[in-house]
C-alpha cells in the first residue's frame, strides 16, 4: 500500500492485534459472553419450556432464544475475525462499536412485543447496517453505497410502519402477540394494506428481486461486515414474516403471491450469478437466490423451514465471505478453462442426480413427515431436496476429483446434508409457537415449480448463453449503483 515500506519482501503482515485499542477486545469478550448466555437461555427453553416477558413490551419465546444464539454466534465470529482484519485501521473502534450495537439491536428486535419498539428497532437495525457498509468514510464509493442502503432500509421501515399502524387500527392491539391473537378478525382493505406492506418490507430487507440493488452495491463494506450482512441481516425478512405469520396466512391468494415472489428471486438470483466474474458479486447474487427460497418456504406456510433455511444459509454464507480471499486465483483463461456454468452433463451424471434426489426426498419425508400428501409439504420437500442436491453437486464440481469419482461423491455429500436439514428443521419447528399453515396446491404452484426447474436446467446446460440480449439484460440487472463502483486501487486505499 502507498506510504508503507518499499521492502520487496512479501509475507504475512505483523500481528498488530496487541497494539489495537481496548474497545475491540472488550466488545469481543462481551459478544461471546452474550452467546454463552443465549445458549443457556436456549437450553432452559428446551428443558423447561414456557417464556418470559415484560407485559406489553418484550416477549421471549422459542424464536427469540434461537435467534439470540444464532446472531451472537455469527457476531462473535465476526468480532474475533475482525480483531486481525481491522487491526491498524483508523476505523477500527467505529467498526467494532457499530457491529456490537447492531448485535444488541437485533437481539432486542427478536424479543420486542410492543409495535412501536419493534418498528424503532427495525429502523435502527437498518441504519446501523448502512453505517457498516460505509465504514471507511474517506471513500466516495463507500459513502454512496451507505446512502443507497440507507434509502432502501428507510423505505422498508416506512412500509413496516404502515403495516403496524394498519394492524393496530384493525385490531386495537399494540403488541405483536395481541395482533396474533386477534388475527381471526382480520380481513378487508385494511388487512390487505397491512399484509402487503409486511411482505414488501420483508422483500426489501432480504434483497429479493427487484430490491436487490442495495445488496449488490454494498461491496465497499469490510469483508466481516459483508459476512454479518449476508449471514444475519438479510434474514430479517424471514423473521418478520414468521413473527406476523397469523397476519400473512389469512388469505391463500396472498400466500401464493409470496411463493411467486420467492421463486422469482430464487431463479433470478441464479441467473444473475451466472454472469458475475468476481467472488463477492457471485456470493451476493447467491444470497438473492437463497433468500428467495426462504421467502418461498414462508409462503408455503412452513415458517419453521424458513427459519431453518436462514440458519443453515447463514453458516454457509458467513464461511464463504470470511474465506473469500482464499478463492481468488489469478490465472489466464485458455481454451481448456472450465466454465462455471453451461457444463456438459453426462447421462450418467443426470441419472445419479435424479436417483439421489428421489432417495433424498424419501429420507426427508420419513424424518419430517412432509411430502406424504399432495399439498404444500410436497412442494417444500421438492425445493429442499433440489437446493440441497444443487449445493452438494456444486461442492463436488469444484474439487479435483476425476469425473467417475464425482458420481459417487455426490450422494456421499448429499445424504448427510439432507439429514442435517431435516433434523434441524424438526428442532426449529419444535421451538416455534407458530403453527404450520399447510397450503393447498394449485396449478399455479405447479407452474412455479416447472418454471424454476426449466430455468435451472437452461443455466446448467448453457442454453441461456446463446442469447446475447439475455446476457446483456442480466449483466445490467446485476450492476450495482454506478456511484459505488471501485475502479482502481487508489479508490479504496485508506492509507
Amino acid at each position: 500500500m502507498s506510504g508503507n515500506s518499499s521492502k520487496p519482501t512479501v509475507g504475512a503482515l505483523p500481528d498488530t492485534t496487541a497494539e489495537s485499542p481496548s474497545v475491540p477486545a472488550v466488545l469481543t469478550w462481551l459478544v461471546w459472553s452474550l452467546f454463552a448466555a443465549s445458549i443457556a437461555a436456549l437450553v432452559v427453553r428446551i428443558r423447561i419450556g414456557g417464556g418470559w416477558e415484560v407485559p406489553g413490551v418484550i416477549a421471549v419465546d422459542g424464536l427469540t432464544v434461537l435467534m439470540w444464539a444464532v446472531v451472537t454466534f455469527f457476531s462473535g465470529i465476526v468480532h474475533s475475525y475482525s480483531r486481525r482484519y481491522m487491526a491498524g485501521s483508523t476505523h477500527e473502534t467505529k467498526f467494532f462499536v457499530t457491529t456490537f450495537g447492531f448485535t444488541v439491536v437485533v437481539m432486542g428486535l427478536v424479543a420486542a412485543d410492543h409495535l412501536a419498539l419493534f418498528g424503532l428497532l427495525w429502523l435502527a437495525m437498518g441504519l446501523l447496517m448502512a453505517e457498516l457498509v460505509g465504514t471507511v468514510s474517506g471513500w466516495d464509493q463507500a459513502r454512496a453505497a451507505a446512502a443507497v442502503a440507507r434509502r432502501y432500509f428507510v423505505a422498508s421501515s416506512a412500509l413496516l410502519g404502515v403495516a403496524l399502524a394498519a394492524l393496530w387500527w384493525a385490531t386495537g392491539a399494540a403488541t405483536v402477540s395481541g395482533i396474533g391473537a386477534a388475527a381471526d378478525t382480520l380481513g378487508g382493505p385494511v388487512w390487505l394494506v397491512a399484509a402487503g406492506a409486511l411482505v414488501l418490507a420483508a422483500m426489501i430487507q432480504s434483497a429479493l428481486i427487484p430490491f436487490h440493488s442495495w445488496l449488490l452495491s454494498s461491496m465497499t463494506a469490510p469483508t466481516p461486515a459483508s459476512a454479518l450482512m449476508h449471514a444475519g441481516f438479510v434474514n430479517a425478512g424471514g423473521i418478520l414474516l414468521t413473527r406476523f405469520a397469523p397476519v400473512v396466512t389469512v388469505d391463500a391468494t396472498l400466500m401464493l403471491a409470496v411463493v411467486a415472489a420467492g421463486a422469482a428471486s430464487a431463479s433470478g438470483g441464479k441467473l444473475l450469478k451466472s454472469v458475475q466474474t468476481d467472488i463477492k458479486g457471485k456470493l451476493g447474487c447467491s444470497t438473492v437466490g437463497q433468500m428467495g427460497f426462504m421467502i418461498m418456504q414462508a409462503g408455503l406456510g412452513f415458517f419453521g423451514a424458513a427459519i431453518t433455511h436462514l440458519i443453515l444459509h447463514g453458516f454457509y454464507k458467513a464461511y464463504q465471505f470470511l474465506s473469500a480471499g482464499e478463492q481468488v486465483e489469478h490465472t489466464t483463461p485458455s481454451e481448456t478453462t472450465e466454465h462455471t456454468v453451461g457444463r456438459t452433463t453426462s447421462a450418467v451424471g443426470v441419472a445419479v442426480a435424479l436417483l439421489t434426489g428421489l432417495a433424498g426426498g424419501v429420507v426427508f419425508t420419513v424424518l419430517t413427515g412432509k411430502g406424504t400428501d399432495v399439498d404444500g409439504g410436497l412442494l417444500l420437500t421438492f425445493f429442499v431436496v433440489f437446493t440441497t442436491l444443487h449445493a452438494a453437486r456444486s461442492a463436488i464440481q469444484h474439487t479435483s476429483l476425476p469425473p467417475t469419482a464425482r458420481y459417487a461423491a455426490v450422494p456421499l455429500a448429499f445424504f448427510p446434508a439432507i439429514v442435517v436439514y431435516a433434523v434441524v428443521y424438526e428442532g426449529v419447528a419444535g421451538l416455534l409457537t407458530v403453527s404450520t399453515a399447510t397450503t393447498e396446491l394449485t396449478p399455479l404452484h405447479g407452474v412455479i415449480a416447472v418454471g424454476f426447474v426449466a430455468i435451472y436446467v437452461a443455466i446448467e446446460t448453457g442454453v441461456h448463453e446463446h442469447s446475447r440480449r439475455l446476457y446483456v439484460a442480466l449483466l445490467n440487472a446485476s450492476q450495482p449503483s454506478s456511484d459505488t463502483l471501485l475502479t482502481s486501487t487508489e479508490d479504496y486505499n485508506e492509507y
